[in-house]
């Protein structure tokens, strides 16, 4: 069964490949009462699609008038892509945006204590709580994907390299000297 439009062919059957030919040469060359029966194409003829929407391309150029049928994809399985993909940007778009809402609350709680002239030692504990709630949320956001764990890795260590700097500008840290190498 077969029903045609201008623009396209919609088959019941399974071919992957088509071909209407007309032998004859009437004033409408590509009139649905000129066409011999449908032939599927000898090296195609073992492939089974799906039902689906058949494109329709007339070939210029040729001896014979014909019409070339080829199935094209499911054409739900890009509209299904485009869902998917939406989805997965606003999950990451969330992911990413707390990522980013912990980190800033973290620096600006550090950039206050450094402010601060009169800051205790024990002012850090609230702040570390709130760098390993960052913490976890990266690597979180590094488990499922939405992060490259470079990237994670990075920002943890954005958030350790600004607490310590707070506390030795405070005084409460000093580093190490490192050791000098014999040369």
């Amino acid at each position: 069964m077969a029903i045609a439009s201008p623009q396209c062919l919609y088959l019941s059957c399974r071919f992957q490949s088509l071909s209407l030919s007309s032998s004859s040469s009437s004033s409408r060359p590509y009139a649905a009462a000129s066409f011999k029966p449908l032939s599927s194409s000898a090296n195609t003829s073992s492939i089974s699609f799906a039902t689906g929407l058949v494109s329709v391309n007339p070939r210029r150029g040729s001896r014979s008038n014909s019409i070339v049928c080829e199935a094209t994809k499911k054409p739900d399985s890009a509209a299904k892509r485009a869902r998917q993909s939406e989805k997965r940007r606003l999950y990451n778009k969330a992911r990413k945006s707390e990522v980013r809402t912990r980190m800033k609350k973290v620096l600006e709680e550090l950039e206050l204590l450094r402010k601060k002239t009169d800051a205790q030692p024990e002012e850090v504990i609230g702040i570390e709580k709130l760098i390993a709630e960052a913490y976890s949320v990266i690597d979180k956001a590094i488990q499922v994907g939405t992060l490259h764990k470079n990237t994670g890795a990075r920002r943890k260590s954005r958030l350790a390299r600004r607490k310590k700097a707070v506390e030795i500008y405070h005084g409460w840290y000093a580093p190490e000297p490192t050791p000098a190498t014999a040369v």
